[in-house]
């Protein structure tokens, strides 16, 4: 590996630390995440900050690219082997702990979380800089975890009255040892009227492993997809002719919310491909709703964040079907790619992609800033 110690950052425009911006990660996500963090990364590089770009393969490393780093027209799969792009590295997370873990306060850095998925956005990679007590960005462990856990999120929504669609759990476990017992709960689950089901890891994100299930064949096959993903599978009853509606929540009291913008799927669902082929699918930024229904919408969004203990910022998504409106799920580190809704939508009341950008910056440094304010716990403090 070539040599880990980076130069001393230096401060960025604005007033702003110097920012590190975390991508990649050991993910079924991972693409995805390379191009919502190199473009994070040149908005606020355009914007006169000190970035610095970290990129974790799929084995885990960790690698510091080149200063001047700029994705351009590199597809993700050329960050596969980031030597090739002229990146430091790899190292482990205890070498990058201890990089980051520098003495002169002057030179911590706050770090912009551009992971989607496993690791980097289920409370791990927030745990390990808390360990460290460096500043980073969105919701904390707690919040991250519940937020990915599709499971958790949907107990906590429906114990708390919000509307969510009905759901099974299934657990490998269960699959693998009685595979016949699992599809005649299955099928027992399914209403007669639409037998179909969404069948999805219930942890994972960007539709990977999703499968919308027509047949008890095609049930089989869709557990067994999830299951390459997760131990844990959430199948939900489906919900025909439904719009895909999205909200972008942003702050941490107070806490403001933005949109519904909306998905026209270019599939039968909005699976992989319809998300992330261009001109498959069709986006808006502000979706033909009333406008109680709007502010209904916006409410919910920040009732699901708030359940969820969610900081910084998030996505909501919901179902909505004529007078019909469900929670889908939360999305808290969604993604910032051309044709993501979530850092469009601020739009409407004047934030675009690199004013969201300082803004999600500026609220992981007053929320480091808070917590640094509290005195430390001494030997006088314990109840002895």
């Amino acid at each position: 590996m070539a040599r880990l110690r980076e130069p001393a950052p230096r401060a960025g425009a604005g007033g702003y630390p110097p920012v590190i911006v975390l991508f990649g990660g050991p993910s079924a996500e991972h693409d995805v995440s390379i191009v919502s963090g190199t473009a994070i990364a040149a908005a606020l590089v355009d914007a006169g900050l000190d970035v610095t770009q970290v990129v974790i393969d799929l084995q885990g490393g960790w690698w510091w690219l080149p200063r001047d780093h700029r994705r351009g027209d590199r597809s993700p799969a050329d960050y596969d082997d980031p030597q090739r792009l002229g990146g430091n590295g790899p190292a482990t997370v205890g070498q990058t702990l201890d990089l980051l873990s520098v003495p002169d306060p002057g030179e911590e850095p706050v770090v912009f979380i551009a992971l989607h998925g496993p690791f980097g956005e289920d409370g791990t990679v927030q745990a390990l800089l808390e360990s460290i007590g460096i500043a980073y960005t969105g919701a904390g462990v707690l919040g991250s975890a519940l937020g990915m856990d599709k499971v958790l999120q949907k107990r906590v929504w429906r114990g708390l009255g919000l509307p969510v669609i009905d759901w099974m759990e299934v657990r490998a476990g269960a699959w693998h040892a009685n595979p016949a017992a699992v599809l005649t709960q299955l099928e027992a689950f399914a209403p007669a009227t639409d037998p179909r089901l969404m069948v999805k890891p219930a942890r994972l994100g960007s539709s990977v492993g999703m499968t919308l299930a027509h047949t008890l064949e095609e049930r089989s096959a869709a557990l067994e997809l999830a299951f390459r993903y997760d131990d844990l599978a959430i199948v939900e009853r489906y919900l025909a002719k439904a719009r895909d509606l999205e909200v972008s929540v942003i702050g941490s009291e107070p806490i403001t919310a933005y949109g519904p913008g909306e998905i026209v799927a270019g599939h039968e669902f909005y699976d992989y491909a319809a998300k992330y082929t261009p001109g498959l699918s069709e986006t808006s930024t502000h979706a033909e709703v009333p406008e109680a229904t709007r502010a209904l919408m916006q409410k919910l969004a920040r009732d699901a964040y708030r359940a969820l203990g969610i900081e910084g910022f998030a996505r909501v998504d919901f179902l909505v079907r004529d007078d019909e409106l469900y929670l889908s799920e939360i999305n808290t580190i969604p993604g910032f790619t051309p044709i993501s809704l979530f850092p469009t939508m601020p739009a409407e009341a004047g934030l675009d992609f690199t004013a969201v950008c300082l803004r999600i910056l500026d609220l992981a440094m007053a929320r480091h800033a808070a917590r640094a304010a509290r005195p430390r716990i001494t030997a006088a403090d314990l109840p002895r």
